[in-house]
């Protein structure tokens, strides 16, 4: 197991970790949460041996394989299929032996190339390049694209290499920073899918709360210098610290105040909602918001998105309007009219075009034919993230909204970025020092400081902290404006949205569900975008067969199939009990760690989970052991085949 017994650190004369002590068990998928620079990735640097802590042990098991997610990769010619594939080192020094040995250099001989094949088919080595290739596929990376060089990548899209190098290495132990920061939505849904099935023990920083209710069981939060292991996902974790929080009378009547508050929002949205699917689930989100509030009663984040006086009816019209650049068409024939108070969610796989589109109505980038008429009042604020480039590194918050506004007295400056976590003397550093969160937290604050009426928001919530997530979700939901809204954070989404417009298959149109319709629309897209792939290219490598010839192929792979469905079916069926076995020993070891089972007198049950704990082993690997006899049996057939 990992162990943190009496762990101190400090970094840039600031202390992160005071004694602090933590254990997480084998095979459990754990969030990292706490504000942004407490120390959730200086605590990875000390699991991975970068650094040492001032005092107190540190302790991962010396056999473990680990895995962690780079946050840079350098500008090179290889492949990004190669790179990935590089994530598997045992498999590329293999792949390197063989090609010496195939060549005859070195004393390799005959028996020494048999043992490099049998143990790259122990690694399930062959298979590498399409696993690779599948990752890459999931992460939004078309097959053109998985043979162009990582320097024609931009930033964001080389993070999502270094995350599918990442989920290439065969790992014990994996650690992912903030994986989602540069995902949309169905490649977050596909990585959720992803890590679910991982069989290892995960570590995972995340801001988004969905995410890690779908994939941990655990959560680790850094609290006043000290690491806090909460059971149960995202969700259970704010249940729990709300009714620690509720027991300190000292935050009791602010927790009162807030809960009121927003349950007072939620009775007006209730009177105001229409029986539309999304209206419905937004009521519901705002409903679960209002008993999360106390959770978050110590947020240092609180601030309201004030709109302009005046407004027009509409703000914006798009009339028979082709999106794209230059002679490209992304999008056909939009017809969206924005009216005041109007809040729409943009849903659409990776590259449809809802970013052209949020573009084209913040006038960056004008209809490649139709029209674009704006409201006389119209005052747009923009939030993309080129918007944190813009900002001028050498000049600090406060001066920042002094040049939009010369007049405004300094306290009341003070006062507005307060709100956005820039309190006392940090109003007066410059941005060059800033993390992206700061710089998002800025951009933030200067576009609300215009007081627009329509908000267009592209990926607001990358670089954010789940406290400032959960502001910026309270500020949306009373802001009297209309907005518009791209995000992978379905939280946002589902407190911020009334109705969704779907981007797909070059067009803009209503889409009646929810956010979990539109998962599973999702899924159904991105599975037939995979048949369609697979057909297209199957008819490029057949391109010189007959269709009789490959007529014959499929009935041959036809009937193969059906030779081995026996088999296969037998397969399934015990890796469903081997889930069932590896669950039933995780909840057995989460008990036996509890250390009030040792405060005595419980010595029958201590040995009753014992004896339970040791079965269920067997019983695992009797399976374990079933499983690669079957698997066996089909690679011969299938060799036979």
């Amino acid at each position: 197991m990992i162990n943190l017994q009496g762990v101190s650190l400090q970094r840039g004369g600031r202390e992160l970790l005071h004694d602090a002590d933590c254990r997480i068990f084998p095979g459990h998928k754990v969030g990292i949460i706490g504000a942004n620079g407490c120390g959730k990735s200086t605590l990875f640097k000390l699991l991975l041996g970068q650094l040492e802590s001032d005092s107190g042990r540190v302790e991962v098991p010396a056999g473990w394989r680990i895995a962690h997610m780079a946050q840079e990769v350098a500008a090179s010619e290889q492949s990004a299929l190669d790179y990935v594939l590089d994530g598997d080192s045992e498999l590329r020094q293999l792949q390197q032996r063989l090609e010496r040995a195939e060549r005859g250099d070195g004393d390799s001989d005959g028996h020494q190339l048999a043992e490099l094949h049998e143990r790259m088919a122990a690694i399930d080595g062959y298979s590498g390049p399409a696993r690779a290739a599948q990752l890459l596929d999931g992460l939004g990376f078309s097959h053109a694209d998985q043979q162009k060089p990582v320097r024609s990548f931009s930033g964001g899209w080389r993070i999502r290499l270094n995350l599918g190098r990442a989920l290439m290495c065969p790992a014990d132990l994996m650690l992912l920073d903030e994986p989602t920061n540069h995902l949309d939505l169905d490649a977050t849904l596909w990585l959720e899918q992803w890590l679910q099935r991982f069989p290892g023990t995960l570590l995972i920083i995340s801001h988004d709360r969905d995410f890690l209710d779908a994939v941990v069981d655990g959560i680790v939060s850094f609290e006043q210098q000290q690491l806090v292991l909460y059971s149960g996902n995202y969700s259970a974790f704010e249940r729990a610290r709300a009714e620690r929080l509720a027991q300190q009378q000292a935050q009791y009547e602010k927790q009162q105040a807030e809960r009121a508050h927003m349950e007072n929002f939620v009775r007006r949205f209730r009177a105001k909602a229409t029986k539309a699917k999304q209206a419905q689930s937004r009521l519901k989100a705002l409903d679960r918001m209002a008993q999360i509030a106390p959770a978050h009663i110590d947020s240092p984040f609180r601030f309201s998105l004030p709109a302009a006086d005046k407004t027009s009816d509409p703000l914006i019209d798009l009339r028979n309007a082709d999106i794209g650049y230059g002679d490209k068409v992304v999008v056909k024939k939009v017809q969206l009219g924005i009216q005041p108070g109007r809040r729409i969610g943009l849903l659409g796989p990776n590259g449809a075009g809802k970013s052209s589109l949020i573009k084209t109505l913040a006038g960056e980038l004008p209809p490649v034919s139709g029209e674009r008429l704006c409201g006389e009042h119209l005052a747009v604020g923009y939030f993309a993230q080129h918007q944190l480039e813009a900002l001028d590194a050498a000049a600090s918050p406060l001066l920042h909204l002094q040049r939009l506004s010369p007049d405004a007295s300094e306290q009341s400056l003070r006062d507005f970025l307060g709100g956005y976590g820039f309190a006392g003397d940090r109003v007066f550093e410059t941005v060059k020092g800033f993390s992206g969160g700061e710089k998002a937290r800025l951009a933030l604050a200067i576009l609300a400081w215009q007081k627009p009426n329509l908000l267009l928001l592209d990926e607001p919530t990358n670089h954010l902290d789940l406290e400032m997530r959960h502001a910026l979700t309270l500020a949306l939901a009373e802001f009297p404006g209309a907005v518009v809204l791209v995000s992978h954070d379905r939280h946002l989404l589902a407190n911020t949205a009334d109705e969704f417009i779907l981007v797909a298959n070059g067009r803009a149109e209503p889409y009646a569900g929810d956010l979990e319709d539109y998962k599973q629309w999702l899924l159904s897209f991105n599975r037939d975008k995979k048949r369609r792939d697979e057909n297209a290219q199957e008819q490029t490598e057949d391109g010189g067969k007959p269709a009789e010839d490959r007529k014959s192929q499929r009935r041959a792979a036809a009937a193969l199939r059906e030779q081995l469905k026996p088999l296969t079916n037998k397969l399934k069926n015990v890796e469903r009990e081997m889930a069932r076995a590896e669950k039933a020993l995780a909840e057995l070891e989460s008990k036996l760690t509890d250390e009030n089972l040792y405060s005595g007198g419980q010595q029958d049950e201590i040995a009753r989970l014992n004896r339970e704990q040791s079965q269920q082993r067997e019983k695992l690997e009797e399976l374990e052991m079933q499983w690669l006899e079957i698997s066996e049996q089909i690679e011969v057939a299938q060799g036979d085949g």
